[in-house]
């Protein structure tokens, strides 16, 4: 995860598992593991290439068929831009309807409301009568996965085993460079990701067809979806009715996927049932070693955190009269909550034990065996160095940049646009970008580049060049006054358009005449920005190189029971729906209405426990013991969110939309004692559809009178 100006604000503001030889020969020889469950401290998040039939048949005495894991493949998506997914969805009709979070699509659902002269949009809901009452969400795309192959081999092609980490590197990226172009060549119509699965250990290229005319069914109220705010996330008992409908529309018509789509069950989740969660986690660490992690504890993650805390603090002003920066504001509390939950269990001693003696257990088992030891048994200690040398090089590469400076970011453009090391497309990229730049800049842009300024000092020193340039004349041993240096930015030419468009025209001769403060500024950075970046990327090619080679061993040790971490792609995993003990007492399996209405009036329908005017209006209709929220043992570290929960015969009996806060640590270490995934329970969306928000065509389309589905 890297530590960068959140972008999305500026917006707001203007088959089996094919694996290579040496795989087949280290698994063949593999003994049974140390423990007994070790391998489960990988967690559940199966891929569908090498799905767990026999764990499956041996845990529930259930072993779905080819036909049963298709059409959970081709049933589930991916949501979001084109090539920036972030949540997951599914066809719950035969009509391209698909269902999802709230907060998966809030973001899309402000920009509407801005863009139709409506910023309440977010706040009121949305709900379509008629089919031709469905608005398209511009940018939103999903995404369906409909062939994997294994390309490991290929991507290896030409790598010498032991060599340069970097020349490794560099091998593997032209490789799978040219993998993607023969991919786009022989199926121009479908979008290739290149996937990375144990640390570089197997490489998938998955193809996915891309659905671009998403409009907008149905949003609940963001109130609805958001019960409970900030003080709820990450919590269970929970009553947020966190859902969304969308739809896939071909031409002029709803998409027809009558194929593969998940069919609606009249009884939604019940207690301690098999179910099932397919979806695409966004990341997982749990293959790092100790080394790695401490890494994360010590610099990577409080560095995340101390960002996003100062930037809430600084954002929330601005936010209550902008829909576009509240909906980004909940989304960097819920990133908060999330991060500084795995930073906690980082510093949990105990679990941090259990990592441990996981990690000592699988290194024995590697020294045991002497082809194994020969092949992987110094893996753990290069680890541990290129890790060391990460945390210097992280530092300099997450701050050395313009952060919130248009000017600065102009002058680095126009610096490196003369870059006589780069080669001619590199510097007319950066050209073209300097020339399509546009300004911005505000009281909130500013204050959150000098929190940015003032973190780098904690960080990087005082003394830190990138800082010393930036700080210019106005450091002095009281420190910098880093509102006069900010003062001094905003004074340059750089802020025209006209004046960049002759200095760029001008070439290298007229940029390094330039006397602009500002310009000659962005020739220092430039050069400090390019050399720490490209010595992250040397100890990034050798981290991989040595993540790969443990990849390898662990499927020496595990073979194929081992799931790997999570990639933002298609996976499933299995729970069963149940309670657990939390705080001396017991935490229930789900939720009710009576719960909702009841927190309501225990807060006196304060924020954020409030209720929309349109839920108060129908109180009296919804029954009160229809479920809201349920918790199962689904392992969903790392998001889910979006992704439909189901039963054995795939029929739809939930949303997931969070993980309990006992579930965070399971980043890095998998557990399912206290951890839970926390699920919207059909019920809650069927009466909200038919009592709250007058859905019921919605409702008869997901469980039509003659269909099935009545279980």
């Amino acid at each position: 995860m890297r530590l960068t100006p959140l972008r999305p604000l500026f917006a707001a503001l203007a088959g089996a598992l094919l694996v290579n030889s040496a795989f087949a020969q280290t698994a063949a020889v593999a003994q049974p593991p140390a423990g007994a469950d070790d391998h489960l401290a990988m967690g559940k998040m199966w891929t569908f290439e090498n799905p767990p039939l026999a764990y499956l048949e041996q845990e529930y005495g259930f072993k779905p068929d080819q036909n049963w894991i298709d059409s959970l493949r081709l049933s589930s998506l991916r949501l979001g831009e084109r090539e920036n997914p972030w949540c997951s969805a599914a066809f719950v009709s035969p009509q391209g309807l698909i269902m999802t979070n709230h907060h998966c699509v809030r973001d899309a659902v402000a920009t509407l409301g801005e863009s139709q002269g409506n910023p309440s949009l977010v706040d009121a809901g949305y709900a379509a009568k008629a089919l031709t009452d469905e608005v398209k969400l511009p940018g939103l795309t999903v995404q369906q996965l409909v062939q994997q192959q294994d390309i490991t081999q290929k991507v290896n092609d030409g790598v010498v085993p032991g060599g340069d980490a970097t020349e490794i590197g560099k091998r593997r990226d032209a490789n799978i460079e040219a993998i993607k172009k023969e991919a786009e060549t022989a199926h121009p119509e479908w979008m290739h990701q290149v996937v990375t699965l144990y640390q570089g250990a197997v490489y998938q290229l998955y193809s996915y067809k891309v659905y671009d005319d998403i409009r907008l069914v149905m949003a609940v109220n963001l109130q609805t979806a958001h019960f409970g705010g900030d003080p709820d996330n990450f919590t269970y008992p929970r009553w947020s009715i966190d859902f969304s409908f969308v739809r896939a529309w071909d031409g002029d018509k709803p998409a027809d996927t009558t194929q593969h789509y998940f069919k609606w069950r009249k009884f939604g989740a019940q207690d301690n049932e098999l179910v099932f969660v397919p979806g695409n986690p966004g990341s997982t660490n749990r293959l790092f070693t100790k080394a790695q992690l401490e890494y994360q504890r010590d610099v990577e993650y409080p560095m995340i955190v101390e960002q996003l805390k100062n930037g809430m603090q600084i954002v929330a002003p601005f936010a209550e009269d902008n829909p576009g920066l509240r909906t980004t504001l909940l989304g960097w509390e819920n990133s908060y909550k999330s991060i500084k939950g795995t930073l906690d269990g980082l510093h949990d001693e105990a679990l941090m034990a259990e990592k441990s003696a996981h990690e000592e257990r699988f290194q024995q088992r590697v020294a045991a065996d002497p082809a194994m030891a020969k092949e992987y048994g110094d893996a753990w200690t290069a680890m541990a160095e290129h890790v060391q040398a990460k945390r210097e090089a992280h530092k300099k590469a997450s701050f050395y940049g313009a952060s919130y400076s248009a000017i600065l970011e102009r002058a680095i453009g126009i610096a490196k646009a003369v870059d006589a090391t780069l080669d001619e497309e590199k510097r007319s990229d950066a050209r073209d970008e300097v020339l399509a730049s546009r300004m911005f800049g505000n009281p909130l842009t500013n204050r959150l580049m000098m929190d940015h300024w003032k973190r780098a000092e904690k960080w990087l020193g005082k003394d830190d060049p990138f800082l010393v340039a930036i700080a210019g004349a106005h450091r002095s041993e009281n420190g910098v006054d880093w509102v006069q240096a900010l003062t001094d930015l905003t004074k340059s030419n750089l802020r025209k358009d006209a004046f960049v468009k002759e200095l760029v025209a001008g070439g290298a001769e007229a940029v390094n005449k330039c006397e602009d403060p500002a310009m000659k500024l962005g020739l220092v950075l430039w050069p400090l920005m390019r050399d720490a970046e490209e010595a992250e990327r040397v100890v990034d090619y050798a981290i991989a190189v040595h993540g790969a080679r443990l990849g390898r061993a662990l499927h020496a040790v595990f073979g194929t029971k081992v799931s790997p971490d999570a990639t933002m792609t298609l996976r499933f995993s299995d729970g069963r729906v149940k309670g657990y003990e939390y705080n001396g007492t017991l935490a229930p399996w789900s939720t009710s209405f009576y719960g909702l209405f009841g927190r309501n009036a225990e807060f006196a329908d304060a924020f954020p426990f409030t209720l929309p005017q349109p839920w108060k209006d129908a109180k009296d209709k919804i029954d009160p013991r229809k479920r809201v929220c349920f918790v199962s043992t689904n392992d969903i570290v790392g998001g889910n969110s979006g992704s439909s929960i189901v039963d054995k015969d795939l029929q739809v009996v939930g949303l997931i939309f969070d993980g309990n806060i006992e579930s965070l640590p399971n980043d890095f270490f998998y557990t399912q004692k206290k951890a839970r995934a926390v699920s919207v329970h059909t019920d809650a969306i069927v009466e909200a559809l038919d009592k709250v928000y007058g859905m019921s065509r919605i409702t008869s389309e997901l469980m039509p009178a003659s269909g099935s589905g009545d279980k």
